[in-house]
């Protein structure tokens, strides 16, 4: 078969050009499906840079999701997987996180300051009748208030990554989060499919601000600032609320998930 050129690719659709490429294997077919989904890497890059920006560029991320593209072209099997979209979206989430934690990115002495901070938010809870400004944790803890916020986002990120998961190319029946497009987001891909039953009642166990923050922070994909934005609280409580569901969803997945 003749290959077309750029022009006739441009007209063919994305399902039209996989089946092309299925059929000839042509790296022009290749190349025109892996620029149309570059899209994807940098919008994943944007969402993610809160994660990565103080030890890596955007432009790495995307100079391998591109790879990462190329080599999904390749493994795609529209008769088993979901739409090229979410499958490719999954694995470079799991690129960006593999990334990372190829990098040492966690000050010294995070683990003991996250764990004060945990301790303090709950003793200054108990005290209070009520969760703790900033402020008052700052001062309970006599550590700077920015320091305090900066340990709160870090412990939000490492809350995600210690789910256990693992991002693994062989496994297509991953848990998925409902949604509209049924998104995955690899922070929640380390169960199989016999713990949705349990991670949904465990969700449902959450309070119900805490089920917002993570039907806002998964689901719709907003970051931080814009949930606190939709809230009507601060950008640190919303933090605070992420960083208690994910403790709660681990506790309870622990004592009801399914081996």
């Amino acid at each position: 078969m003749n290959v077309l050129n750029y022009s006739q690719l441009e007209e063919k659709s994305n399902e039209e050009l996989f089946a092309l490429y299925k059929e000839t294997g042509s790296q022009e077919v290749k190349q025109e499906l892996t620029m149309r989904y570059v899209y994807i890497v940098r919008s994943i890059a944007y969402q993610m840079r809160e994660m990565y920006h103080d030890f890596m560029q955007t432009d790495d991320i995307v100079n391998e999701g591109v790879i990462e593209i190329m080599r999904a072209i390749e493994r795609y099997d529209e008769s088993k997987d979901n739409k090229f979209e979410t499958f490719i979206s999954r694995r470079i989430r799991g690129m960006v996180i593999d990334m990372m934690r190829k990098n040492d990115w966690l000050p010294r002495n995070f683990h003991k300051d996250s764990r004060s901070i945990e301790t303090a938010t709950v003793e200054l809870n108990n005290r209070l009748g009520r969760a703790p400004t900033d402020e008052e944790l700052a001062d309970y803890l006599n550590m700077n208030v920015k320091k305090l916020q900066k340990i709160q986002r870090m412990s939000n990120m490492v809350n995600v990554l210690s789910l256990d998961m693992t991002y693994d190319e062989g496994n297509e029946t991953l848990l998925q989060i409902p949604s509209e497009d049924h998104s995955t987001q690899p922070e929640f891909s380390f169960m199989q499919k016999e713990n949705v039953r349990a991670l949904t009642e465990a969700i449902e166990s959450l309070q119900e601000k805490e089920k917002l923050v993570i039907s806002l922070y998964y689901v719709e994909e907003l970051n931080m600032n814009q949930i606190a934005e939709v809230m009507e609280v601060s950008q640190p409580r919303v933090s605070q609320l992420h960083s208690i569901a994910i403790r709660k969803l681990r506790k309870y997945m622990g004592e009801h998930g399914e081996d």
